[in-house]
């Protein structure tokens, strides 16, 4: 009896360790890692769409959107990492004052109309130009943001890489162009997805293209 006793109270022992053990896995688990936060700006001319485009992906509302005067910073959640983006106004006044703010970004966002006039177009291929001449942003990722996909006159993303000289601007450093609409949350949310690839290093630029859906136009990514 007493052995049947010791075996019942060895079984119940193990039982008690086996429980705290689940109980321990289940309940006191090490919190994940914390996600990297990772600095870029963002700039293009005024109302190219930068405040609501920002605006969209961080769920906050777009009605009565100002444009930026100086700059504002928003932290955009991404399940990899964390973008504090930091816009800078587009106005012409503006402009001239935009390589003061390049300090500590990682990253580029450049949004433009793709419906602009032609000779807004020039301006932006200026700017852009420029920009990228910068020595604070030498080889730092670029996302090119082409807006306003829905207007009509909207350029491709064939035309607008030709046409701004994206091939040539942009050697030595990875970028992409990204095709988008204000009413389109999912395609705007894949542009930064596929851009925050770029910055954490988790994908190549060479060869490197992400479909979008039947009939639309794909991310054109540039080469080091």
């Amino acid at each position: 009896m007493s052995i049947v006793l010791e075996y019942l109270q060895l079984g119940c022992a193990f039982c008690r360790i086996s429980i705290y053990t689940l109980f321990r896995r289940l309940c006191c688990r090490s919190p994940p890692p914390p996600r990297p936060e990772i600095s870029v700006v963002c700039i293009g001319l005024a109302k190219a769409g930068k405040s609501t485009l920002l605006a969209l992906i961080s769920g906050e509302s777009t009605q009565d959107i100002q444009p930026t005067i100086g700059f504002s910073i928003k932290a955009l959640q991404f399940k990899n990492c964390i973008l504090n983006v930091k816009e800078i106004g587009g106005g012409e006044g503006v402009r001239p004052y935009w390589k003061h703010y390049f300090s500590g970004a990682k990253g580029i966002i450049f949004v433009l109309d793709s419906a602009c006039p032609e000779s807004d177009l020039e301006i932006v291929k200026t700017e852009l130009s420029n920009a990228l001449a910068n020595p604070t942003l030498d080889k730092l990722p670029l996302l090119v943001l082409a807006c306003h996909q829905e207007k009509d006159g909207a350029r491709s993303i064939e035309q607008l890489k030709k046409e701004l000289e994206l091939e040539f601007h942009g050697e030595g450093r990875a970028w992409l162009i990204h095709p988008c609409s204000l009413n389109d949350l999912r395609g705007i949310k894949e542009g930064f997805e596929n851009f925050n690839q770029y910055l954490l290093g988790e994908k190549s630029v060479e060869g490197d293209q992400t479909p979008r859906e039947q009939g639309q136009s794909e991310d054109i990514p540039g080469r080091i």
